[in-house]
């Protein structure tokens, strides 16, 4: 019962934060790792419970209006071929190699956006076109590949995408890549089901908490804005550079 209370609290904490700014993981694998589930079975659990949480944030999402599907249906297929090739490469390839890339860029992620004050905080987004269609599924194309293959960070770096190169302010880039997100969790989840390395005892019970917290997150994006969701961006994304730097040392 100990043990369930601490994934269900953290659980709803980690879905909380990761609605609004991403990162939860960060805060529900360790919770999973702490009460003694073995590392297989908790990234296979953490995957479950997550993935819930993050399809209930990608329908609160959408139902407020705050997705832009113009440009999310052409992502949502690259998003899924780039998992599927992602999660097939990290059975045959090392992702340390990863470590220091992915470590730098998170940081200047971080850093440029408490740098530039007025990032995201407006919509400045001038509509499509062929080119940034393009654009998009590339993105998508390559992140969906990243979280298959290594994962963190994939939340930051695509909330940074849909800001840096569409002008979508921070609620609106977080609603798109929860969306993205959930299509990429969904390869990675199958693969655990199918090899049975889901913990559904402690799975069901945190997956309820967890979108309990995934609601409650993104009605606060959704009211509070940009100025609720930047901050907690820059938190986390230096939060995951920390995690990338200890697993390093």
């Amino acid at each position: 019962m100990l043990d369930l209370f601490i994934l269900c609290t953290l659980g709803f904490v980690a879905a909380m934060v990761d609605a609004i700014a991403g990162g939860g993981g960060l805060i529900s694998l360790p919770a999973l790792l702490m009460v003694g589930v073995p590392p297989h079975l908790a990234l296979g659990t953490n995957k479950f419970a997550a993935s819930l949480a993050s399809l209930n944030s990608s329908i609160t999402f959408a139902r407020s209006g705050k997705v832009h599907f113009p440009l999310v249906k052409w992502q949502i297929p690259f998003t899924l071929i780039g998992a599927f090739l992602g999660t097939w490469a990290v059975l045959s390839v090392s992702s340390a190699f990863l470590n220091k890339a992915v470590l730098s860029l998170i940081l200047l992620v971080g850093i440029y956006t408490l740098l530039r004050k007025n990032l995201g905080m407006n919509n400045n987004f001038k509509g499509l076109n062929s080119l940034k269609i393009i654009i998009g599924c590339l993105f998508a194309l390559l992140l969906g590949f990243y979280d298959g293959f290594f994962g963190p960070g994939t939340g930051s770096f695509l909330i940074f995408s849909f800001i840096a190169f569409f002008g979508f302010d921070f609620v609106v880039a977080s609603a798109n890549s929860k969306v993205l997100n959930f299509t990429s969790n969904i390869t990675a989840l199958l693969l655990f089901a199918w090899d049975g390395k889901i913990l559904f005892s402690y799975g069901i019970p945190m997956a309820i908490f967890m979108i309990l917290g995934s609601y409650i997150g993104t009605r606060l994006a959704i009211h509070r804005g940009s100025e609720l969701v930047k901050p907690l961006f820059a938190i986390m994304s230096f939060l995951v550079a920390a995690k990338l730097i200890y697993q390093y040392l």
